[in-house]
């Protein structure tokens, strides 16, 4: 692919007196898998360049015609001939309006390395616009830059996945910190916008007090007469960029204290890509330069003195900063190269044309799940299949995205969990598949950082999750499922739970937190066991060893006591019971003709009962006409009746009405018909997909639900 880069008219590339985006050019294509077919333009007046493909535009001085209006004229009819495949302009947004009307159907990616609302051409909402419509990509050096570029628009503009921030890079040196010398160094423009007249002040304070140290300045301002004497404060004026490098190498802390909203701030960057403690002021883009420093909490003298002076007191601090911030520094040359080669190359598989304005005629939705498919078929019948259902009988575009089976295939020795490539697949997916809600269902290998990751690049994403296993503080696990259940609560929308939310305390106020059922699906429940005879009475199974298939060896739980004692006490009942006494249990179609063989079904949870916790072996009992026995403390009495399931208050009580129901077959199949019908109607997968959707998009409020009072 043949690349044009155009540089801001009047950016020397050269070494002896290199701006910021010569410097970043310079850096990144020398090593970009690119480099060969790349050429930069420019208008550069001294004679030393750096050593890549260069092609420079002399101009005379004119009079009555704009100096970068000409400057882009002239680099037009150059690439008539050259005929790029890829144009990319460099922090002067004007000059696409220019180019677009000299050069058609030609592809662009402009970059921003300063603020977009105070450069000609993206002041104006109109103007960013047009470089929206008319850029494959714009690349920001910062989240802030890309966030100013916002300010205003719609969220149409807001989701565009042509808005992609790659930030400034810098050599990561290997440095001996033992060798670090008693420096405080203050890089850029000695001017009050840089604030040096704060570190000036500051510093000479400092070196009065702790004479061992020595301060290093380097930068010059024609225009501020700032001047600040002490004999161990060194004024280098201004350096090459090498001699820059030199000195950070051997400064233990350096200073960078803006009061204006620097873009991003290369010499933070660099100070902490060569092991200096770094100060910074909290402005613009800065903070995203360093991993690990100090931010000033108030930008003045007192502050600038306070934390320079607690690093020179705290050695200890300040190694740790030093070596944080060569440890954890990663915005290399070589990542920076890759992530802008990586955008390069999405123009050679992505249309130029990209629609900002969707017109959705349903929702996208990526549900993540375990889905099962390594298990053939064998846990196909899951509570996750069918509220998948329920999504996609609503009409909506659903994605399937089976988080266990991708970890599994994707295990590499250098990703031993499989997590770091589920994450970064997660990543990829949606950035092609754009959702519009992300459903997650016990997804626990998806990390909050991703999803941080996602709010961010697409601002407009819901994010929803479904929970269900018990969240009982008598109950199993329950310190790991309250961690699994808050892990990602800082980027959800509204979480759907099977216990009610009105028994928790530990839910986070953030998100929006709801009571669902077991959804029963049609297509699932298809027995009707009130229909016809049964031999057997009780049917009840516990499910443990679900992904290995087989009884595994675990301690006896309360509920293998419960059932124990329930068969002792009833004589004449007839149980056919699973996962117990070593007997294997059951899966898929075996399970179905098993318990079509039953009267009634057990519906019995482990540990102590809780407001409206259920396993989803209700839905497999009370949806196949099976009467369901359910202890009443659970408080489904709120939704159903007496003429719908059967209530239990103990074991006794219990014992006694599954003889009743065994002997009474018109009651039996009363109850269970009632049962079925009511719970098919009101607690579908239907129904309960679209409270998920209407409850975290905050839509269709008038919707009733059972199960659910507003």
């Amino acid at each position: 692919m043949k690349i044009s880069i155009l540089l801001p008219y009047k950016e020397n590339f050269s070494p002896a007196y290199a701006g910021a985006v010569s410097l970043f050019i310079n850096d990144t294509l020398k090593i970009s898998k690119y480099k060969k077919n790349t050429t930069v333009f420019g208008n550069t007046d001294y004679r030393n360049k750096f050593k890549l493909k260069y092609v420079n535009i002399p101009l005379h001085k004119l009079i009555f015609q704009s100096q970068n209006k000409k400057y882009v004229e002239e680099f037009a009819k150059l690439e008539k001939k050259r005929n790029s495949d890829l144009i990319e302009l460099h922090n002067r947004p004007i000059y696409l309006t220019y180019l677009t009307n000299k050069l058609k159907n030609k592809t662009y990616i402009l970059y921003f390395h300063n603020d977009p609302l105070t450069m000609s051409g993206s002041k104006s909402i109109s103007e960013r616009i047009f470089l929206l419509k008319n850029c494959f990509k714009i690349i920001f050096n910062s989240n802030w830059s890309k966030r100013r570029f916002l300010e205003g628009m719609k969220s149409d503009y807001i989701n565009s996945e042509k808005l992609v921030v790659i930030n400034q890079s810098a050599k990561k040196n290997k440095i001996n910190l033992n060798k670090k010398r008693k420096i405080i160094t203050f890089v850029g423009k000695l001017n009050k916008s840089k604030g040096y007249d704060l570190f000036g002040k500051a510093i000479v304070k400092i070196l009065n007090k702790y004479n061992d140290w020595t301060s290093i300045v380097i930068g010059d301002e024609p225009r501020d007469q700032l001047f600040f004497h002490h004999k161990n404060l060194i004024k280098l004026g201004f350096k090459k960029h090498n001699d820059v490098l030199d000195v950070y190498k051997k400064s233990s802390i350096a200073v960078v204290c803006s009061r204006w909203e620097e873009p991003f701030g290369r010499t933070s960057l660099e100070a902490s890509s060569n092991g200096c403690a770094v100060i910074i002021s909290n402005r613009g883009g800065l903070p995203e330069t360093i991993t690990n420093g100090i931010i000033l909490k108030k930008l003045d003298v007192k502050n600038i003195y306070k934390e320079i002076e607690y690093l020179i007191k705290n050695t200890k601090q300040r190694k740790k900063l030093q070596k944080l911030s060569l440890k954890n520094f990663f915005l290399s040359h070589q990542f920076v190269s890759k992530s802008i080669d990586q955008i390069r190359d999405q123009k050679l598989i992505l249309s130029k044309n990209i629609n900002l304005y969707p017109q959705k005629k349903s929702l996208r939705i990526l549900h993540i799940t375990n889905f099962n498919e390594r298990h053939n078929g064998r846990l196909f019948f899951n509570t996750g299949r069918r509220i998948n259902n329920g999504f996609i009988r609503l009409g909506n575009s659903v994605l399937e995205f089976s988080d266990r089976d991708i970890q599994k295939h994707y295990k590499t020795y250098t990703d031993i969990s499989g997590a770091k490539s589920l994450n970064e697949k997660l990543k990829k997916t949606c950035y092609n598949y754009k959702p519009d809600l992300v459903v997650l269902g016990h997804a626990d290998l998806i990390s909050s950082d991703m999803l941080g990751e996602l709010k961010d690049e697409y601002p407009y994403l819901k994010i929803a999750q479904w929970f269900l296993d018990p969240l009982n503080k008598n109950g199993p696990d329950y310190f790991k499922n309250k961690s699994r259940i808050l892990d990602k609560s800082e980027f959800l929308d509204a979480n759907f739970i099977t216990t009610s939310p009105d028994v928790l305390n530990f839910l986070p106020r953030n998100v929006k937190n709801y009571f669902i059922p077991n959804p029963s699906d049609l297509s699932f429940e298809t027995l009707n066991n009130y229909n016809h005879d049964c031999s057997n009475d009780v049917f009840f199974a516990l499910s443990h060893g679900v992904h290995r298939g087989s009884l595994k060896s675990r301690t006896v739980d309360d509920r293998e006591i419960f059932i124990k004692k329930l068969i002792e006490k009833s004589k004449d009942i007839k149980f056919d019971i699973f996962g117990i006494n070593k007997v294997q249990p059951i899966w898929a179609d075996q399970y179905f003709k098993t318990i079509s063989n039953s009267k009634m079904g057990l519906n019995l949870s482990r540990g102590l009962p809780i407001k409206y916790y259920s396993s989803d072996r209700i839905t497999q009992i009370t949806g196949n006409g099976l009467v369901t026995l359910i202890d009443e403390k659970t408080g489904y009495r709120d939704f159903f009746n007496d003429k719908e399931m059967i209530f239990y208050k103990n074991l006794s009580d219990l014992s006694e009405k599954i003889s009743k129901i065994s002997q009474d077959e018109k009651l039996r199949r009363y109850i269970g018909k009632n049962g079925k019908e009511k719970y098919l109607k009101y607690f579908n997968s239907n129904l309960v997909a679209k409270f998920i959707i209407n409850k975290t998009l905050d839509i269709n409020k008038n919707n009733k639900f059972l199960w659910h009072n507003e």
